[in-house]
């Protein structure tokens, strides 16, 4: 699964400390969700996309293959 997260921290000048303090986790999580290698649960990517005013399908989408 891949995310705009980091785009959508970057349109509202929020740094990972920051995103990762608003949704409840460490910043090294919200760096591991950037990169991929974390698939964040049904919540978090829910609280995720409220903070950003998104959709969940918005930050968050398959690839093919996934």
């Amino acid at each position: 699964m891949k995310n705009n997260i980091k785009v959508e921290r970057a349109i509202l000048n929020i740094t990972q400390a920051k995103l990762a303090e608003m949704i409840g986790v460490s910043r090294q999580t919200v760096n591991a969700m950037e990169l991929n290698k974390y698939v964040p649960s049904t919540v978090l990517a829910l609280k995720i996309s409220e903070i950003f005013d998104k959709n969940v399908n918005e930050i968050f989408f398959l690839e093919k293959g996934d």
